[in-house]
């Protein structure tokens, strides 16, 4: 199901829980959300639509990718950036890495690793931010 952009600051900016199979379905939402709005947007965390959980998705080569409980857990080559969000007005700047190792759980809430580069490892960056209540 497709859900409304939730662009309220205060609730924006509180930490997500962690998530559990219980939360498959808001994943299926955020999916379909991003999926939507996929002409502006390469990635969405949950709370993005409302739900305070530690999930987020975004495209890759053409797929979407959904990680669930993601954790950054190396990170090298930092840089300056700019950034949007559908969530938050105008551009804001913020400080990535072009590299990142992200510890996560996938759909069956198995662990995995895996390195990203580039452009990917940004839209991680920005999305476990919004997890953590972090508004750039």
């Amino acid at each position: 199901m497709i859900r409304e952009i939730v662009k309220d600051e205060a609730f924006l900016a509180q930490k997500s829980d962690p998530a559990t199979e219980e939360d498959l379905p808001a994943a299926r939402d955020l999916l379909d959300t991003l999926a939507a709005n996929r002409e502006r947007c390469v990635g969405m965390a949950a709370n993005m639509i409302g739900v305070r959980k530690r999930i987020i998705v975004f495209e890759q080569e053409g797929n979407f990718q959904l990680l669930f409980n993601p954790e950054i857990v190396k990170k090298s080559g930092p840089y300056p950036a700019q950034e949007a969000c559908l969530s938050l007005a105008g551009v804001r700047a913020a400080r990535r890495y072009r590299s990142i190792k992200v510890r996560y759980q996938n759909e069956r809430f198995r662990l995995r690793f895996k390195t990203f580069t580039g452009f990917v490892a940004q839209i991680i960056q920005h999305e476990i931010d919004h997890c953590e209540g972090i508004l750039i």
